[in-house]
């Protein structure tokens, strides 16, 4: 298995994988939820005469369904929802393959995070899975796939704070980012768990949205924060 992995990262371009696409698949996502957000007929989970997208009242996910919530179909707004998931699973599938090869400078590092890069993996299939699961017809898979991308990247997270801090490839402040990105996660699981359903009521629906609006911008700011780390002069030059 690893040998196979490693053999698939040797042939990536690793400031490519690790600065430029991870930098351009986040713009794409961030674009692509904006279109999908003006393409949703509309309508919410407690009230389905609402026009359009609510920033508030809209989960991402209202996005991805065949029929939005006010019984109009859903056709494009689902399409872009599942290809803007699609390319991010893809991205940081690659994006955490390479990382070991860059970060792995002793055994216990690299062991770290090839674990780190194992649950990366898993996270990146929920993200595609979660995309291509609507969730008004398949509710029980979207839902699995949707919870544990954030289970998954939630020991990513810690993992490679521990990887970062201890690397001496790049700057010690890139595992504080980290450690805060492992932290929001943290939190927003927390959330998942055992905060109140977005069914309870309006106030429980919009704590619930913009709970995922706060965690879904934590993680393109880690990425991108990420990015401008290995950017940095003689970190990603050959031993």
């Amino acid at each position: 298995m690893l040998m196979f992995m490693n053999s698939i990262t040797d042939l990536i371009n690793k400031r490519a994988m690790l600065v430029s696409i991870p930098r351009i698949a986040t713009v794409l996502f961030i674009l692509l939820q904006l279109i999908g957000m003006q393409t949703y007929p509309g309508g919410t989970i407690h009230d389905m005469s609402t026009t359009g997208y609510s920033f508030t009242n809209n989960f991402f996910s209202d996005m991805g369904t065949y029929v939005a919530r006010n019984g109009e179909p859903n056709y494009l707004s689902m399409i872009i929802f599942s290809l803007s998931l699609t390319i991010v699973g893809i991205t940081f599938s690659f994006y955490y393959l390479t990382l070991p090869n860059v970060l792995g400078e002793d055994r216990i590092n690299y062991m770290l995070a090839m674990i780190g890069t194992l649950f990366a993996i898993g996270g990146s299939a929920c993200l595609v899975g979660t995309g291509m699961t609507p969730s008004d017809i398949v509710h029980g898979p979207h839902v699995f796939f949707a919870n544990n991308i954030f289970h998954c990247f939630l020991v990513t997270a810690l993992l490679y704070t521990i990887v970062i801090f201890r690397s001496n490839k790049i700057e010690k402040r890139y595992a504080f980012g980290y450690g805060l990105f492992f932290f929001s996660i943290f939190a927003y699981v927390g959330v998942l768990q055992y905060g109140p359903p977005a069914s309870a009521g309006q106030s429980e629906l919009v704590f619930q949205v913009i709970s995922q609006k706060m965690i879904v911008g934590v993680f393109c700011f880690s990425v991108l924060h990420q990015t401008y780390g290995f950017a940095q002069p003689g970190v990603l030059d050959p031993v």
